[in-house]
């Protein structure tokens, strides 16, 4: 049964309703359930693409305009001059052969996202088994195989999120923490939407953004009006 605060939040929720999107940011304020943490706020897309087609494939990256309130570490494996480039970027970690090693024989993951050079990218594939899984595993397409480490890592830094269609073609990604407050958080959830009509296959037919759902980490779902940006993008 949901908790007497879920309850009081959900009256605050019309169901039926399609919140235009500084409305619906601005209610994730008052639907947070802890009063004890800042809680991560979360979107979810639908999105009229099949997945199992891989022209239908929908990913990529955002550098949100006011970052994600999470402190992200860095791994680059890189060595040389832009080693030294990621470094003075603020990557948290920098090696090449050493830390392939470390990630081989001690099981070591203290790190949130992989920056490599594809030149690296021969020597990163030997643990591309243990990347995959964990969604770790670089790749150009969404920035982190780049000659310009710096660059790469100043972003992830800053707030870039990865995402990509899941099987039921859904994109889930954070935009921010409830602490932001409306205008932030809307204006980081109009940078990964307007992205998103950018990405639209020419295969996608029909309606491509189904449904926008946003919400705290404990929180209901508030349905968004996405309607706006999509009539923007057509003209």
């Amino acid at each position: 049964m949901a908790g007497k605060k879920y309850r009081n939040a959900m009256k605050l929720v019309d169901r039926n309703r399609r919140y235009p999107i500084e409305e619906a940011t601005e209610l994730l304020g008052k639907t947070k359930i802890s009063t004890k943490t800042d809680e991560t706020v979360d979107v979810s897309v639908r999105l009229g693409v099949n997945p199992k087609h891989a022209d239908q494939m929908v990913r990529g990256a955002v550098v949100y305009p006011n970052g994600t309130g999470k402190s992200v570490r860095v791994l680059v494996i890189d060595k040389g001059d832009k080693a030294r480039d990621a470094q003075e970027a603020g990557a948290d970690f920098v090696g090449a052969e050493d830390m392939i090693e470390k990630i081989q024989k001690e099981n070591w993951f203290d790190f949130d996202s992989i920056v490599a050079t594809p030149d690296m990218m021969g020597l990163v594939g030997r643990i591309g088994r243990v990347l995959g899984p964990r969604g770790l595993m670089p790749n150009p397409k969404v920035g982190t195989v780049t000659p310009d480490v710096g660059k790469a890592t100043r972003e992830l830094k800053a707030g870039r999120v990865e995402f990509r269609v899941e099987k039921a073609g859904i994109v889930q990604a954070r935009f921010g923490k409830a602490s932001f407050g409306g205008q932030k958080l809307a204006e980081n959830l109009r940078a990964l939407l307007e992205l998103l009509l950018k990405l639209k296959p020419s295969s996608a037919k029909g309606t491509y953004i189904k449904s926008v759902t946003i919400s705290t980490t404990h929180g209901p779902g508030i349905k968004v009006d996405a309607g706006e940006l999509i009539a923007a993008q057509a003209k």
